[in-house]
């Protein structure tokens, strides 16, 4: 799948080969999770029915069902949820892509840009696959749901996503040099951002000096402009989705530069003496 007889000699004859390469190395990239791969986006389901639950069964118990936004509480879950997912998921799937001493780099014409740029389209394919299901699921059997404005909401996904892929580019820019410095700090900003992401509150919400601890994270602003398009009743006054855009653009810059200075120095025996 990898052998190309003809070289494309037009750029949109270049730009086709690229796009039907990404496409194979998609495929392929969401069939690691289960062969079939039926059931590696039911697992993603699953993995997101279960965060609503528990979310949803910790906010009745705690009482926090009042601070949520006046509407369809479990769009509000969701809507923090679906976009912390999106964003841990793109940045997990594009630092483990394969880098340029891979085995699959031996494959002309694969390089190490098809492999991160699958890595992020097939993130982004299960998550959105996942977040029609089951919003289609909900609608239909619980109750119907509407979002004020879903092609902007949906944005707002995207933006998730995207700095989820650029952040992830530089740690795989990294982990070459320093494997054990990533792997660390993906599970800490993994975790962290459980609480950092401002999906279990609104930034309306938030005094002065706690509004300070959130408002460096753009997957925060992401989340809480997602809440103003998806509610007519919630209008967001202390984010903006500029911030994630330029913040995604500057981390995607940076990872593109160090992945091209890594890939230059890459050897198959740099893990030999670890």
């Amino acid at each position: 799948m990898f052998q190309s007889n003809r070289k494309p000699k037009s750029g949109i004859g270049t730009a086709i080969a690229m796009a039907e390469l990404i496409y194979h190395s998609v495929v392929r990239n969401v069939r690691k999770q289960h062969n079939n791969a039926l059931i590696a986006i039911a697992m993603n389901m699953l993995q997101t029915v279960m965060f609503v639950v528990a979310f949803y069964v910790m906010f009745s118990i705690l009482g926090m069902r009042g601070s949520a936004v006046r509407g369809d509480f479990l769009v509000y879950l969701m809507s923090g949820i679906f976009l912390y997912l999106t964003h841990v998921k793109a940045l997990g799937a594009v630092a483990a892509s394969e880098g340029p001493a891979s085995p699959m780099m031996q494959h002309a014409p694969m390089n190490t840009i098809i492999a991160i740029a699958s890595a992020a389209v097939g993130s982004l394919y299960i998550q959105v696959l996942s977040l029609f299901a089951i919003l289609f699921i909900y609608h239909v059997a619980v109750t119907p749901i509407t979002i004020d404005q879903p092609i902007a909401a949906f944005g707002m996904l995207l933006t998730a996503w995207f700095t989820g892929c650029a952040l992830g580019l530089v740690m795989l820019a990294i982990k070459p040099w320093f494997p054990s410095f990533v792997t660390i700090f993906s599970t800490i900003y993994q975790r962290a951002n459980m609480i950092a992401s401002g999906k279990m509150f609104l930034a309306n919400s938030l005094p002065g000096y706690m509004l300070a601890m959130f408002d460096w994270n753009p997957l925060f602003h992401s989340i809480d402009q997602a809440r103003g398009f998806a509610f007519i009743n919630y209008n967001p006054r202390f984010s903006n989705w500029e911030y994630p855009l330029w913040v995604g653009l500057v981390l995607l810059m940076i990872g593109l530069m160090g992945e091209f200075y890594t890939r230059r120095h890459a050897s198959i025996s740099w893990n030999a003496r670890r």
